[in-house]
This record gives structure tokens, sequence and C-alpha cells, in this order.
């Protein structure tokens, strides 16, 4: 009976001394969070003030012991949305985190699967009503206060599409009951209605699975066989004097340079008379690397500067890509076409980030105020309003890119 006795003193000891090493782990971290966003970040309190942020600091840090760790990263989450910057996030990718193998988009009011993997495929196309029991009213609206890298209503909705396959996440937000699979309730393209019971993926592996997806596109134009950026390129339109540049991400500085130049010999050889620089999925990187490509194109006289550059935008413009777009604006006289950018071309951005020792979170951070337009707006606002609806994008129709093409015949 002693020995039995001793064995459980032990036990309850060691509980004890690993409750009260977690609890102070996750003080310190929240203590380092706080002194570092105050030291590093350009302008904590523009949005929220330092008292209710130190208030919402000692809520989290006060009631660790009663919840979980991913509890713990959802209050924090919500904490560091109120600082108000699309730059300023807690990031999960140090995490071991599982996700669903889908991607839903809203589309026509509508959130639909537009890419799933091959397990699952029947689903793709389908319009997403509800995950275990929880409708998308309600799911949209816990992931609204929650989801990260958000500065203004365009990015939230891109970023709740985003963050809803993560599978810990949607736990931790009482959506659903486990974190290994999920029921979700569709409704088909023939309005039939189904249930498919998914599991969730660990983040490494989901490279491994073969996904299906509606791909959009458009007969004028298409994609070189050899390019040197997958995520950045250019063709001719078919049947125009027009050359399409697809622009989703920045090469270094040192690889614009050359890349610009074959982009000038390429339009004097083809005689191009209209430009559409392509930024909808634009995720950002140094917006002065965009601005050599800017120069680059300013050097051609044969371009129609009145009336013949256009630039894409989307909700899914970010950071640079945002600041880009206004700037095409100003610098090459461009008509944007699309949705408002999902970040704000004047605000915080410029990101750096720290890591918490303990929890290994990684922090992120605005270091600069880009004032890129003399009158603030919520995202760059388009010039020509354009958005996805579902009838052509179920198609894989790009129905923008093809209004596009049609204004250059005009």
């Amino acid at each position: 009976m002693r020995n039995l006795l001793f064995i459980l003193l032990i036990i309850i000891s060691s509980t004890i001394v690993g409750q009260n090493n977690r609890k102070e782990q996750w003080q310190s971290d929240l203590q380092l969070y706080h002194q570092q966003l105050e030291n590093r970040h350009i302008h904590l309190y523009n949005k929220i003030d330092a008292q209710s942020f130190e208030e919402g600091l000692h809520s989290i840090s006060s009631s660790i012991e009663n919840k979980t760790d991913w509890e713990i990263i959802v209050e924090l989450m919500r904490l560091t949305r109120k600082i108000g910057d699309g730059h300023t996030s807690v990031s999960l990718a140090n995490w071991e985190t599982h996700y669903f193998p889908i991607e839903v988009k809203k589309i026509s009011g509508q959130w639909r699967i537009v890419k799933t993997s091959e397990e699952y495929s029947e689903i793709l196309g389908a319009t997403l009503e509800k995950i275990d029991g929880t409708d998308m009213t309600m799911i949209e609206n816990k992931l609204s206060k929650t989801a990260q890298f958000v500065e203004n209503k365009y990015s939230e909705i891109i970023r709740i599409g985003e963050y809803l396959p993560l599978s810990e996440l949607l736990h931790a937000l009482n959506i659903i009951e486990s974190n290994k699979e999920a029921k979700f309730q569709f409704v088909s393209a023939k309005g039939k209605k189904q249930k498919v019971l998914i599991k969730s993926v660990h983040k490494d592996e989901l490279n491994n699975q073969i996904f299906k997806q509606i791909a959009l596109n458009i007969p004028e134009i298409v994609k070189p066989a050899n390019v040197d950026f997958e995520y950045l390129w250019y063709t001719q339109v078919k049947a125009t004097k027009a050359t399409y540049i697809r622009f989703d991400s920045y090469p270094k500085f040192e690889e614009m340079v050359p890349f610009a130049e074959k982009l000038v010999e390429f339009l004097i050889e083809k005689q191009s008379k209209q430009i559409i620089i392509d930024l909808r999925n634009n995720g950002g990187g140094d917006l002065y690397i965009g601005l050599v490509l800017a120069n680059a194109l300013n050097l051609i006289d044969g371009i129609d500067w009145k009336n013949g550059v256009y630039v894409l935008s989307s909700n899914s413009t970010f950071s640079a890509g945002t600041s880009n777009t206004a700037l095409f604006r100003e610098l090459l006289n461009a008509k944007i076409v699309g949705t408002p950018t999902g970040s704000n071309p004047t605000g915080y951005q410029d990101m750096d980030e720290f890591i918490l020792p303990n929890s290994n979170l990684r922090i992120t951070y605005s270091k600069r105020l880009f004032r890129i337009q003399e009158v603030s707006t919520e995202g760059v606002q388009p010039d020509i309003f354009m958005n996805y609806n579902w009838e052509s994008y179920s198609k894989g129709i790009d129905h923008i890119l093809a209004e596009v093409v049609k204004m250059i015949h005009q």
C-alpha cells in the first residue's frame, strides 16, 4: 500500500510540475510577444490602445491552466487581429498542423470546392454548407475573428477560405469534434445534398496527394513551354498586338533585370500595342523589384500609353502586389480591372518576424508605413469592377481576362 501511495504522489507531483512549467513557458512567451512587438513594430497602437492590448494579454495569461495550447493560440490570434494590419500576425508555420485536402473559395456568394484530393474528387465544384453540423455562416463568423494576415474586408474573405481546412483550428473553435476527421455537407451542382467524411492530412503529406482542381484559362492565352519562372512569365495574346504578363511573385533583383530586358525585346519584336499585367494572385514580395519591370516597360514607345495598359487585381493581391497595382496605375497609366486588393496601398507594411522560444510560434510585424496613395482606401479600388461568377468559373473560363481581351479588340 505504501508503495502504491508513493507512486501516486510521484505522479501527482510530476503532473503539477508539468502544469507549472507549461504555465511559466506560456507566460514567458506572452511577455516576450508583448515586449518585442512594442520594440519592433513601427506603430503597434495605431488601432488598439495600449491598455486594451495589455488587458487582452492578461486575460490570456490568467487562463492558461484552463485552456489547451490551441485554445491559447486562438485567443492570441484574435488579439493580434486587433492590431489591425495585414503584416502583423501569429504564424503557424512552425507548428505541427493537419489540413483537410480541399480548397474553398467564396464565389457568387457560395463557398465552393475548387480543389480537392483525388480521393474526394466527387465534391469538386460542390457548395459547402456545413462541417460537423455547423453551418457555414457560423464558421465564417468564427474564422473572421481569428484568421491572420487580414487588412480589410477583401482579404478577410480570402483568409477565411485559407484557414478553413486547418483541422486543429476548427477543433479549437468548437466547429468539429475531432481534428482527425469531420463530416462535410455539400450541395452538388445538380442540387443533390451529400455528406462526406473527410480525413485530415499532416501538412508535410499534402504534397504527396494527387489533386484535382478547377483551373481558369482562355484560349487566347497559352503559357509558353519554357519559362524562366513559374510565377512570372509573358506571352502574346493570340490574334492581337497585346502581351500578357503573369506576375504572381517576385524574383530577386538580379533576376528581374535580365527578365525585363528579354521582355522588352519580346515587346519590340512582336510590335506590341497593349499590355495586360495580371496581379490577381500576387501575394507580395519586394515592390521595388516591381518598379524594375515598370521602368523597362516605359522604354517601349510603341505601346498605346493612353488606353492600352491594363492591370488585373483581386482580393488575393497583397502587400507589394497591392503597392505595384497602385503604382502601375500612376506610372504606366494603367486601367485597374477586377476587385479591390486584399491589402491597403497606404498602411503598415514591410514584414519581419521573431520566434517565441517555448511555443515556437512565429510572430510577424510591420516595420514601415507606406503612403502609396494620396487618398487612403480599403484596397486599391479598380477602375473597372469585375468579379468571378460561378457560371464561368465552374467551366474553367477566366471570364475577367476574356473581357479584358475583348476591350483590346474594341
